[in-house]
């Protein structure tokens, strides 16, 4: 089996040549990114690879068919970069449902630490010998109130995390989860408390048209004064303007971004040599209370292992077998995860 892998980084290769040797899946790799431009590349594969910042719109998919490739393989576990209706009955489509959720919850601890008790700022100035203290001063997260937005398994992860410093939480989920609730210390509650009472707000859930902007102007001005807002999720969960105006009016405290809302040309690239043009990220970038990473909440070894395992293994069983329990819509059939032609 001969599968195209778009949008390549170093650290891709050695788990998919792996674990591709071993399942008898042969990679070629691509540098550039899936989109109209460049679909085909996959011409004579009998499927293609892709990640986040792919693009997989109805253009793509339909050069796709008729090139017969018949496979989508995402490693990740979103898919809002692929158009999911139209590839209903086209394509068949998997993913790697989850690879390791300690790999982003403990990322997303790791910046809430580095932002509240200042570690950014002190590495910087300790490198040019400057060891003063003044405004460094942070705060203790133990008895703190922390707000998840998705309590899937990252999100509890997460969850456990928060409680093992001593803090509480309040939930939020469309569907919660069973057990986590205890009446005390972790509760499910609305939005609206949710936003009025959360010291810091996390954000684990995916990206739908329910989620979209779900921290926007309106949420901004509902949260307490100084709130720190946490995304390791996808940036699209995020309004970047409110956000921005939300922290120059001193209304957020601090934001931690793993994820950006226009990130697509930007993240897993070295743009060190480029002038910025995307105004809201410089500008966010450049203040003192945020943090921005570019999407490595999910770059550990075990985490890289898990994706290419289980992605290496959803084409070979597919292939294999004709199902996977990892797809999310069968090419020319029904599956129990769709209705009326939408994937969810």
């Amino acid at each position: 089996m001969k599968i195209a892998f778009f949008d390549t980084k170093p650290y891709d290769k050695p788990s998919f040549d792996k674990y591709g040797k071993e399942y008898g899946i042969d990679f070629k790799y691509f540098e550039t990114k899936l989109n109209e431009d460049t679909v085909e590349l996959a011409h004579g594969y009998d499927g293609v690879c892709v990640f986040v910042n792919d693009t997989v719109n109805a253009a793509v998919i339909d050069r796709l068919e008729e090139m017969n490739v018949r496979m989508l393989a995402l490693r990740c576990a979103g898919f809002n970069n692929v158009d999911m209706k139209h590839a209903f009955g086209r394509l068949h489509v998997f993913r790697v449902p989850a690879y390791s959720p300690y790999a982003v919850a403990e990322h997303t601890m790791a910046l809430l630490l580095a932002s509240i008790r200042r570690i950014h700022k002190a590495y910087i100035r300790s490198r040019d010998f400057n060891f003063s203290l003044s405004g460094l001063t942070g705060f203790d997260l133990h008895g703190k109130t922390v707000g998840v937005i998705g309590t899937g398994k990252i999100g509890r992860v997460f969850v456990d995390i928060c409680r093992g410093f001593g803090m509480n939480v309040l939930a939020f989920d469309k569907y919660p989860a069973e057990g986590l609730d205890n009446g005390d210390t972790i509760r499910y509650t609305d939005l609206e408390e949710l936003f009025a009472k959360s010291d810091i707000i996390s954000l684990h859930c995916p990206l739908t048209d329910e989620t979209h902007h779900i921290i926007d102007e309106e949420a901004i001005e509902k949260c307490k004064k100084g709130v720190v807002i946490l995304n390791t999720s996808r940036g699209a969960l995020v309004d970047a303007q409110a956000l921005l105006e939300g922290i120059k009016s001193r209304k957020i405290g601090a934001a931690c971004l793993d994820v950006y809302e226009e990130e697509s040309d930007l993240f897993f690239e070295d743009n060190s040599g480029h002038i910025l043009d995307d105004d809201i990220l410089a500008r966010l970038i450049s203040m003192p209370n945020v943090i921005v990473t570019s999407h490595q909440a999910f770059l550990t070894q075990e985490a890289l292992e898990n994706i290419a395992e289980t992605t290496v293994r959803n084409l070979s069983v597919f292939s294999t077998t004709g199902q996977c329990e990892n797809e999310l819509c069968y090419r020319g059939g029904t599956a129990k995860d769709c209705k009326d032609g939408k994937c969810f």
